[in-house]
């Protein structure tokens, strides 16, 4: 029989906790079931942290096919939620890789069983999308009916109006617009249009011809 290679993950919420007695027990349980652990991998981070660089790290090795499994004192450790458990679940799937917990359930792909587990475990996974996008679907329909106006209005445009004083700063030191918009990071259609609702509100305004425009002129 092939030993089964494994990646032990460990993760704790706070920095007075520590991995040591998940590392401790998990390493106990690899050696009883016969796995050969090829690393531990330890992490910080709350339950519901959307960056895990460690847990990542851990699934590169699956998606590699460098290892045959994940071991996990339990399954909140490894998850953030029940989707996200879901789903991290169905990639391991596509690689071939179980995730196995210490204590409650094991969704170890080599069993009947576990194939059983993640094969619902991804009808779950759908019928929850399909639960928030309905959820989504209605709420914008309330909305709506309310007569409440839905996505950005026209004549938004946060960045334009929070960049808008230095572009015409910009502009009465005759800087070009197309220097204005690279410097900004904004296009030059965007440009044009602050210093237009600019000269709207402020008809006195007339912004200084710049030297570019003076030599095509000539």
């Amino acid at each position: 029989m092939v030993q089964k290679t494994v990646a032990i993950y460990c993760r704790v919420s706070t920095t007075d906790q520590s991995c040591d007695r998940q590392e401790q027990d998990l390493l106990v349980y690899a050696q009883k079931a016969d796995f050969e652990v090829v690393g531990v991998w330890k992490e910080m981070a709350s339950g519901t942290a959307q960056n895990r660089v460690v847990r990542q790290k851990v699934m590169a090795l699956a998606q590699a096919r460098k290892i045959d499994a994940i071991l996990v004192t339990e399954l909140t450790r490894w998850g953030r939620g029940t989707l996200d458990l879901i789903q991290t679940l169905q990639d391991l799937q596509s690689w071939a890789v179980s995730l196995i917990a210490q204590t409650g359930i094991q969704f170890d792909l080599a069993t009947p069983q576990g194939r059983l587990i993640a094969q619902l475990m991804a009808v779950l996974a759908e019928f929850e999308r399909d639960l928030v996008s309905e959820r989504v679907r209605s709420g914008l329909a309330a909305a709506k009916a309310k007569g409440k106006a839905l996505g950005r209005q026209p004549g938004q445009s946060i960045k334009s109006d929070r960049l808008g004083p230095k572009v015409i700063q910009m502009v009465e030191d005759k800087v070009s617009y197309r220097t204005i918009a690279h410097d900004l990071k904004l296009s030059k259609t965007t440009v044009t249009e602050i210093v237009k609702r600019h000269r709207q509100a402020h008809p006195d305004f007339q912004p200084p011809r710049s030297k570019m425009a003076s030599r095509k002129k000539a």
